[in-house]
């Protein structure tokens, strides 16, 4: 039998009720998920089948959307959050933790949040989801991949102004950033001999010291370090000629210094179907690459393909790593 994957619902008054319904319509038994929330919720007229035991997921999606019952506080109108929905949503969240962590679940996924609605209404005290779900299992430094068919890409630093970013490209931080991200290639990706590409800060990577020093004295010697053990490492690179379709072949995986400089050539490349992927988790974690899009809730204007490459993503990653595991013991 197939594990299922663990959907959390994200905000309800969000687009992730309608497009977890889209997703099981597509998906069907054929990759059963679980969605974790209050039926309330779902659009008029969802068929859903209440389960106890995920054991049952997999029959049931072929009639209904398996759903693992969370009380919330109250209902929900697409695009008017509520922050007394808060501990709901962040109990959905904790579920699917615990189900992926007792094995019950192969994956977790979670539908998109709004950090301010649970600030409001949960005392939510962590920066995000991804630093929320480092903090339930007890991980310390984890890593955002954003990927799709054609591009793999993972930003050293993410949501911090730009002028700060040089500050905080520490040796320490690079290392451990592609050291966490060729492990997830191997035991996730399946990929045996990672390739991984690293973007320079500076444009033209720094011009051998012309347009800026951060190549020479942080990203370079880091890699040269990582060459040195082995490790498959191209760069520091120009930005500006990473990402063509040539360039993306000669590598399994990019390391960009910032947030954009990874984000948009993925999101140029397809917008649709990328996915935010959590790398350093003892669990797997997908999401969909976009907000709650509270403008379009319930508007029938949602794309679930970014989901559905999620919750794809996720059960590929659970039995590449389960293969990992039984090779490990055979």
């Amino acid at each position: 039998m197939t594990r299922p994957v663990a959907l959390s619902c994200g905000d309800p008054a969000g687009v992730g009720p309608e497009i977890a319904v889209a997703a099981w319509r597509a998906l069907g038994s054929e990759l059963p998920f679980v969605w974790i929330g209050d039926p309330r919720h779902l659009p008029d007229g969802t068929p859903t089948a209440i389960v106890d035991d995920l054991d049952d997921v997999q029959v049931a999606a072929e009639h209904a959307l398996p759903v693992l019952e969370i009380a919330f506080a109250a209902t929900a109108t697409p695009g008017l959050p509520d922050h007394r929905n808060a501990p709901g949503t962040v109990a959905a969240i904790e579920r699917a933790v615990v189900l992926a962590r007792s094995g019950a679940a192969s994956a977790v996924c979670t539908c998109p949040v709004s950090k301010k609605v649970l600030i409001d209404g949960a005392d939510f005290g962590h920066p995000g989801h991804t630093e929320f779900l480092a903090a339930l299992a007890g991980t310390g430094r984890v890593v955002m991949m954003l990927a799709c068919p054609e591009l793999r890409v993972v930003p050293a630093t993410i949501h911090v102004p730009l002028a700060e970013v040089p500050g905080l490209l520490s040796p320490a931080l690079l290392e451990e950033t592609i050291r966490i991200t060729r492990a997830a290639l191997i035991a996730d990706f399946g990929v045996a001999s990672p390739r991984i590409a690293v973007a320079g800060l500076n444009p033209h990577a720094g011009e051998s010291g012309a347009i800026g020093r951060e190549e020479i004295e942080i990203i370079g010697p880091v890699l040269d370090r990582l060459r040195a053990d082995g490790l498959d490492i191209l760069g520091p690179l120009s930005a500006d000629t990473m990402f063509h379709a040539a360039a993306r072949r000669t590598y399994d995986a990019a390391i960009a210094m910032y947030h954009d400089q990874a984000l948009i050539p993925i999101k140029t490349i397809d917008f649709s179907g990328g996915v935010n992927v959590t790398l350093g988790l003892p669990f797997i974690r997908t999401s969909p690459d976009h907000g709650t899009a509270f403008d379009i809730a319930g508007q029938g204007k949602a794309d679930a393909t970014s989901l559905i490459a999620a919750l794809r993503l996720a059960a590929g990653m659970a039995e590449r790593r389960a293969r990992q595991v039984c090779r490990g013991r055979g």
